[in-house]
């Protein structure tokens, strides 16, 4: 079996010299044996005709490159499920087998489904809709009923307050006994309503009861299963120590790990290389098929390993590895510049790589460079953020009265906003536009962004597209929304312009170490102190220029 997992019969280069450090699986450049490696199991895929379709659709492969005592070889995974299977010879096993159908996650999943099914067959049960629907008809008619009988008493009212100015006293004492009468009548028909229906709420209750205990047995049962479940992965670690994943999900915030983890493929290709005590060299992950819906991924391309469910299991796993530094904790070489100052207001223009405000590493920030910059004591507020990745023009506040000003203009979309990008590409839409693409946060993989249309927030980007030069695109960007990354999902996304920008390693083609070619150019707004137009520029001066 093991020769199926250790694919050696090729072997890898002898000029590829092994990394000193392992991959820092989240933000990463491939390295050649990864490359190489990945290239073999690519080829593997086309020649599975009973794949295709399946592939397709969209599938996260994984490599892991590793030192065995015969020599350099790699380890293939796939995310989640391939075929309906999770044992396919040339990938390696999942850490933990779900889906034997004599096991135990597959018997209780069959009682819970079984639930489910009593649940439908209770819904489906004509005794049990005629009731719901006799209840509904009659909810409406005495709904019907009610309304028209207090449309009459407005009527009688009216009719009763003309009558007054005139009325005599025994009128009058007539007059106020017909108000009490229809209200009490009123009182009544409430009552009598109730008690019908009532009748046939008592004899649904049986059927309500019955699917109120079921749905409740249904969420224990899930609940329990998925807890067991995820005690029967054990991690393991490059120190030979082992953790289930509930152990190592409880130190993080929210306690119990989603769905699927442990299914991705770099817990599953280092656990495989921890249980046959081979040493990983280097690993990567690359997207094939089409991209899924709402999300940008590029068939090839090579992806980080998911936030949500991997940070926690492979932040224990690579323990005891030599792991190469988070490049977003290693400081730029840009430097923060002044491009507009008054007695209210500062507007630097931000290098990439540098944080808007202080974040969980320790890079520097565009508030803590001011901070140290002025006079201890000076209030600094940054009034709005540019991606890390993003340069240029950012306004900061000198005072609180200052800061909630310049808030209330960007809260009132009153701050015209211009950015300049490179797209990766040409797309195929009109020189100008509007990009309307809702956004939401990935469930499980922050800070990506998906696009949809039900769940996301309103994303606005008004286009025009500047110019085209050695099959790269410029591109004017004018944000009407602030959405995270949402000029770079708008660019990337199928439903956008469908191109994504140079140097995005989350939407587009580029990796961790690019230059991503997106720069806030232009700030207008009314001074809101001064109330005098104000027009801040500060030009992209770098290979944006020259596309």
């Amino acid at each position: 079996m093991l020769h199926l997992l250790f694919h050696r019969h090729q072997p890898l280069p002898d000029r590829l010299v092994p990394p000193a450090l392992f991959t820092y699986p989240f933000h990463y450049t491939p390295h050649p044996l990864a490359v190489e490696a990945a290239l073999r199991v690519q080829h593997y895929l086309e020649q599975q005709a009973e794949w295709q379709q399946e592939l397709q659709r969209g599938k996260m492969f994984g490599v892991l490159v590793v030192q065995a005592p015969e020599g350099i070889g790699y380890l293939a995974a796939y995310s989640g499920l391939l075929a309906e299977r999770n044992d396919w010879p040339y990938f390696v096993p999942p850490v933990f087998d779900a889906q034997q159908p004599d096991g135990y996650f597959k018997q209780e999943e069959g009682r819970i489904s079984a639930l489910n099914r009593a649940i439908d067959n209770i819904e489906q049960d004509a005794a049990y809709q005629q009731l719901c629907s006799q209840l509904q008809c009659m909810e409406q008619q005495h709904s019907n009923e009610e309304t028209n009988y207090r449309c009459q008493m407005e009527q009688d009212k009216e009719r009763r307050h003309l009558l007054r100015a005139t009325a005599d006293e025994a009128l009058l004492q007539q007059l106020t006994k017909e108000s009490q009468y229809q209200k009490a009548q009123l009182k009544r028909m409430r009552k009598q309503h109730q008690t019908e229906q009532e009748q046939i709420l008592l004899r649904l209750a049986p059927y309500k009861d019955e699917m109120t205990r079921l749905r409740k047995e249904r969420s224990d049962r899930s609940d329990a299963l998925q807890r067991w479940l995820f005690d029967q992965y054990n991690m393991r670690n490059a120190n030979g120590e082992s953790c289930t994943l509930m152990q190592i999900f409880q130190q993080t915030t929210r306690h119990i790990p989603p769905a699927g983890a442990g299914d991705c493929c770099a817990p599953k290709l280092l656990q495989c290389a921890y249980l046959h005590h081979w040493y990983p060299l280097c690993m990567a992950e690359f997207w094939w098929g089409d991209s899924p819906k709402g999300e940008v991924r590029h068939h090839l391309h090579y992806y980080p390993a998911c936030r949500g469910k991997c940070l926690p299991i492979l932040t224990y796993m690579m323990q005891g590895l030599q792991v190469e530094p988070n490049p977003l904790q290693q400081d730029d070489e840009g430097e923060l510049q002044m491009v507009y100052e008054d007695e209210w207001l500062y507007v630097v223009n931000k290098p990439k790589g540098m944080l808007s405000v202080p974040g969980r590493t320790e890079r520097r920030s565009v508030l803590t460079l001011l901070q140290q910059r002025l006079p201890k004591g000076t209030c600094v507020m940054v009034v709005h953020r540019l991606d890390m990745a993003t340069s240029g023009l950012l306004v900061v506040a000198k005072s609180m009265e200052a800061y909630v000003r310049m808030q209330q203009l960007f809260a009132q979309r009153k701050v015209k906003k211009r950015y300049v990008a490179v797209l990766d590409g040409v797309p195929q839409v009109p020189e100008s536009g509007i990009l309307s693409l809702p956004l939401t946060p990935h469930p499980t993989d922050y800070p990506r962004q998906v696009a949809d249309k039900e769940r996301g927030k309103p994303a606005v980007t008004h286009y025009r597209l500047q110019g085209i030069r050695q099959g790269k695109t410029l591109v004017a960007l004018y944000p009407q929304t602030g959405r995270t990354h949402q000029l770079r999902v708008h660019c990337a996304h199928p439903e956008g312009l469908g191109v994504p920008i140079v140097g995005d390693a989350l939407y587009g083609h580029g990796n961790p170490k690019s230059e991503l070619l997106l720069h806030a150019e232009s700030l207008e707004f009314v001074h809101p102190f001064t109330n005098q137009p104000l027009h801040i520029e500060c030009p992209y001066q770098s290979s944006c220029n020259g596309q």
